[in-house]
Formats: structure tokens, C-alpha cells, sequence
């Protein structure tokens, strides 16, 4: 192994533990962006599945894709011990009626999907239902990952000093949306208490771009919810590395296939408060 990545160092962390991992997960995004054939897709697990924990159908491209196609992949990822997830596509699902989140919970169950992605904020939905869905999914042998973004509709802000029970007249919808990380933490607390696996923290507003980075929303969330059951999105190498850095190599992080081995170069070393970066133009291998 050390021959064939010379420019990595090989100093694992005792602690993150072989696939399949329940923490240090690189959860790799799939076609959405790019058009990923089925050579492509064997030749990222061939050459870096050992790196790779998850495929993620990013956004609602599994409902654009042949089904053929899809269990292709699916396939592929799970002989390469690579778990398959939808996107936060059940909001559109919802328009046929109430049943169709059972009968789409089936659906991905038969393509071979292992985890059903939700995203509590464009499903708009109440929180009862919410994790209704999450029981359903955990019900039908899946893992449920809830993504939950920092701002909440200003409707869906419970109001102070409001006896238990009592009416509440109804109000408009609001259009104005608000920061609320507690309302965040309290909500994700209870999806994992209803069974989900793991929570997804929507990178806008928090970590979408490394000069608007927000420390202290990603602090205060691993710090309720815990490094294991939480997933940040780095969209780029230095927001990747600001994230190994901060948290170490166990933190899960969802990135381009592009990504895999910069992330993988960055878990495997040790690095120190004056160290220089290991992403520099001569580590790409393509």
C-alpha cells in the first residue's frame, strides 16, 4: 500500500475502524453534476473503494436515471462495501398523496438503496409527520439520514410562553426565514431518538464556502449530537482539510468523487498546528 501512495502517510488513527465505519465516512457524491457511466462508477471503486464508504444519489437524479442503471450502480457499490443513498427527493414524492412515501420507501428498498435521504426543511412538513417518515423508513429495513439546514421558516418557530395544549390561531405562511441552531440540535434529537442513523447538516448558511465558514454552528452540533451521528458537506480541498484539521480524521464528510483521495490523503496524517498543505498541485493521480 505505501508503494502504490508514496505521497500519503500511513500513520492511521487506532480508532477509525475498517468499512464498514459508523464514523470517519466519506460519503462520495454520484451523478447530478456529471454524467457518471458504469465503467466510470468501477473504475472510482476499483481504484479508491476502500476509501469510499457511501454513494449518494445527490438531489433527485435517481428519478431521471434508468432503474436499470440504478441497480447497476447499486450493485457495484455493494461489491465494493459501498452503501447507496438517495438524495432529498421524497418532497416531490409527497404531491401524489400521503401513501406515496410508503410505496417510495419500497420502491428504493427493490432498486437496493440502503439509506432514503429527507429533507426536513423543503418537505415542509410537521414534525410528527417527520419522523412518522423516519419510523417508516427504519420499518422497511433502511437507514434514514434527516438533512437539516440552519434557517427554519419564521411559521415554523414555536412561540414563547405557550401553555401546553392550548389554541393556537392560525397564521399566514411566512416568507422570511431565521437562524435557529437549537431548534436545529432539538429536532435532529428527536429523529435519531425516533431511529435514524445519521444527520445530515444542509452546507448552506454553514459550511457551503470556506470563507464563510461557520465554526460555531459546527462546534455547537457536534457537540449536542455527537461526531458519529453527524455528516458535514466540503465542497472543495480546503474546507475538507479545516475540517480534518478541527475534528481529526472521524468527522464524516460528504464530497465529489474528485475529492476521495485528497480526503483519504488528509485522514491518514497527523497534522500539526504549523504544518504545511498536503494539497498541492502534485498529489493529483489523474
Amino acid at each position: 500500500m505505501a508503494a502504490n501512495y508514496r505521497w500519503k502517510s500511513f500513520e492511521e488513527n487506532e480508532d477509525r475502524p475498517e468499512k464498514p465505519r459508523r464514523y470517519g465516512v466519506t460519503e462520495m457524491r454520484g451523478p447530478r453534476y456529471s454524467v457518471f457511466s458504469q465503467n466510470v462508477l468501477q473504475e472510482i471503486f476499483e481504484s479508491m473503494g476502500q476509501f469510499v464508504d457511501g454513494l449518494k444519489f445527490s438531489g433527485g437524479s435517481n428519478s431521471l436515471i434508468p432503474k436499470s442503471f440504478i441497480k447497476q450502480a447499486i450493485e457495484t457499490a455493494h461489491e465494493h462495501n459501498v452503501y447507496v443513498s438517495t438524495g432529498d427527493w421524497a418532497e416531490h414524492v409527497l404531491r401524489s398523496g400521503p401513501s406515496a412515501f410508503k410505496e417510495y420507501v419500497e420502491e428504493c428498498k427493490q432498486l437496493g438503496f440502503d439509506t432514503i435521504e429527507l429533507n426536513a426543511n423543503s418537505l415542509e412538513i410537521p414534525e410528527e409527520t417527520l419522523l412518522r417518515y423516519v419510523r417508516l423508513i427504519k420499518n422497511g429495513g433502511l437507514r434514514a439520514k434527516p438533512m437539516f439546514a440552519v434557517k427554519f421558516n419564521k411559521s415554523d418557530i414555536p412561540a414563547g410562553n405557550r401553555a401546553f395544549g392550548s389554541y393556537v390561531v392560525p397564521e399566514p405562511r411566512s416568507s422570511e426565514f431565521v437562524e435557529d441552531i437549537d431548534l436545529l440540535i432539538r429536532k435532529a434529537e428527536r429523529c435519531l431518538e425516533a431511529g435514524a442513523d445519521t444527520i445530515m447538516i444542509d452546507a448552506d448558511d454553514v459550511c457551503k464556502y470556506a470563507d464563510s465558514l461557520r465554526a460555531d454552528i459546527i462546534a455547537k452540533v457536534i457537540g449536542r449530537l455527537g461526531i458519529e451521528k453527524t455528516m458535514f458537506e466540503a465542497s472543495d480541498a480546503k474546507l475538507a482539510e479545516w475540517f480534518i484539521k478541527r475534528y481529526g480524521p472521524n468527522v464524516n464528510l460528504y464530497v465529489d468523487h474528485s475529492q476521495i483521495m485528497d480526503l483519504e490523503c488528509l485522514r491518514g496524517r497527523h497534522l500539526g498546528k504549523d504544518h504545511q498543505s498536503v494539497l498541492s498541485s502534485s498529489y493529483f493521480l489523474f
